[in-house]
């Protein structure tokens, strides 16, 4: 039989760090209230939670990275707003901050959530802020809570059973 190791929404005890774009901030505001419901539904207590404001999304792996250096975050939630322009400047924040977000995680070995809407208007970023097509703050902290229960099931069968070879 094969062994699962599945995260759960039981955020009782756990530490997140949320860092937000201050750019597009009424996109922003509204995944940071998105989170913060997600992380209240799912047992995080409010000081548990710290909130660090960052001026845009290429700056947030920066800060994710600072956090989990400077101390012992469960996860880190990274919530951002690129709505595409003229200029290749979408293209290149977008990817950049994903990127980075990705690099910072595995560098941690902790769970980092990419939460940041790369969007082509203003339309699909509010519908993803808490319109018709969810809040995507919501999902981004309820996604950090599920991987810390996989990252730690992970490693408890590691524990138990011996690293893989």
């Amino acid at each position: 039989m094969a062994n699962e190791i599945i995260g759960n929404l039981d955020g009782q005890n756990l530490r997140i760090g949320v860092i937000v774009s201050q750019f597009n901030e009424t996109i922003t505001a509204r995944l940071l209230k998105g989170a913060r419901e997600a992380a209240n539904s799912h047992g995080i207590k409010e000081e548990n939670i710290t909130i660090v404001f960052v001026p845009g999304s290429f700056e947030l792996p920066a800060a994710a990275s600072k956090m989990l250096e400077t101390s012992n975050w469960d996860a880190v939630v990274a919530l951002g707003c690129v709505i595409r322009g003229e200029t290749p400047h979408f293209d290149l924040v977008a990817s950049e901050s994903a990127r980075g977000i990705s690099e910072v995680s595995r560098k941690f070995g902790k769970p980092v959530i990419f939460g940041v809407l790369t969007t082509n208007n203003m339309d699909q970023a509010l519908a993803r802020s808490g319109g018709f097509a969810g809040n995507k703050g919501f999902d981004s902290m309820s996604t950090a809570i599920k991987m810390v229960g996989v990252f730690d099931g992970i490693e408890k069968f590691t524990n138990i059973n011996g690293a893989a070879e």
